[in-house]
């Protein structure tokens, strides 16, 4: 078994979840939305959002400014912007083995968001290129999501390697004969990654 590329999910590995369900009562509370209301909104309006045939600027417009509020969508976004947090040691992981393993990210999440954390966080310098849902048009855990980045990556499934901290996200990648560790934290990672001889 030789190990020659590694797919690494964002939200939840490399850095904090960008919009998940913690992330989004926390800029809930901070506007005073009614939670109720905007988790229903975003349950319709997330899926196409991360599938890239809704924008970000239309998913506002959808989930919080259908009706007149005291502050402004920029004021919103840059709320929703913040949420993002590096995991440090886990970066600092990737990096280092990037330099040795073909690295790629392969995760879901909406363009505009994606973009920003590319950009913020430099991910663009390590890792090879971005297999998004919104750029696929398809979503984890759907085991096409996983044939299409190995494809467009022209690697083959026994020799790569995905990482996410979703369990059924790590079900798929192994259903469609990729190795596949589930993230907990840089030092699990790490002695994961090893017994796979990624070193």
């Amino acid at each position: 078994m030789t190990i020659r590329a590694i797919f690494w999910d964002i939200g939840g590995v490399l850095l904090s979840n960008g919009w998940d369900r913690e992330q989004r009562a926390a800029v809930a509370r901070q506007f005073g939305l009614d939670a109720t209301d905007f988790a229903e909104r975003h349950k319709l309006a997330a899926p196409e959002l991360e599938l890239g045939r809704m924008t970000l600027e239309e998913y506002m417009a959808q989930t919080v400014f259908f009706r007149s509020q005291p502050f402004t969508p920029a004021e919103f976004r840059a709320a929703m912007e913040a949420q993002s947090t590096a995991h440090p040691e886990t970066l600092a992981l990737a990096r280092d083995l990037a330099g040795r393993y073909r690295s790629y990210a392969l995760n879901n999440e909406g363009r505009d968001l994606n973009e920003h954390r590319v950009r913020t966080f430099e991910l663009q310098t390590f890792l090879l290129a971005f297999f998004t849902s919104s750029s696929l048009e398809l979503m984890k855990p759907n085991p096409a999501m996983y044939r299409l980045g190995l494809q467009l990556a022209a690697v083959r499934p026994e020799d790569a390697v995905m990482v996410d901290d979703r369990r059924q996200n790590v079900e798929a990648a192994r259903s469609v004969g990729m190795h596949a560790v589930h993230y907990a934290d840089a030092a699990q990672l790490r002695t994961e990654l090893a017994t796979l001889g990624v070193k």
